[in-house]
């Protein structure tokens, strides 16, 4: 499962609608809304969770994977060594915030948190981007 940063993830682009989603995923494990009244969809077997958001008509712009097969830049990151990671990628600028036992590894560049326990990447998190007028930046049409 490949990170296209600034994308999506695998087929999955930013901007998709729930129905194009579901024609590359199938229907979700589980659907919900959160306390923004954005719809979420969860898979199992990818481990992903996916937001769509409700003030934007419903597209994809949030992707939550906490898949040991997923890679950035073609480098497999969930289960290492966050130091590690963080050497590996020609990503250098990276803000971090501390959360009890996690700790989030944000690079607004790319709009990319590794999120960490114990010092090894439990997931990644993955936004689309906003650029400096303040839109969303679709990559799905």
């Amino acid at each position: 499962m490949k990170v296209n940063l600034k994308n999506g993830i695998g087929d999955l682009l930013f901007g998709m609608k729930q129905k194009d989603v579901e024609a590359i995923l199938g229907k979700p494990n589980k659907q919900f809304l959160d306390d923004d009244n954005n719809v979420i969809y969860l898979y199992n077997n990818q481990k992903l969770r996916l937001t769509f958001y409700e003030d934007e008509n419903f597209r994809l712009g949030y992707i939550i994977t906490s898949n040991p097969e997923a890679t950035v830049l073609d480098k497999k990151v969930i289960g290492k060594n966050i130091d590690d990671v963080k050497k590996s990628l020609p990503i250098k600028d990276w803000d971090t915030e501390d959360f009890d036992s996690t700790t989030n590894h944000f690079n607004e560049s790319n709009w990319l948190i590794f999120q960490t326990e114990f010092e090894q990447v439990i997931r990644i998190e993955l936004g689309a981007i906003i650029n400096d007028n303040d839109e969303i930046e679709w990559k799905f049409k």
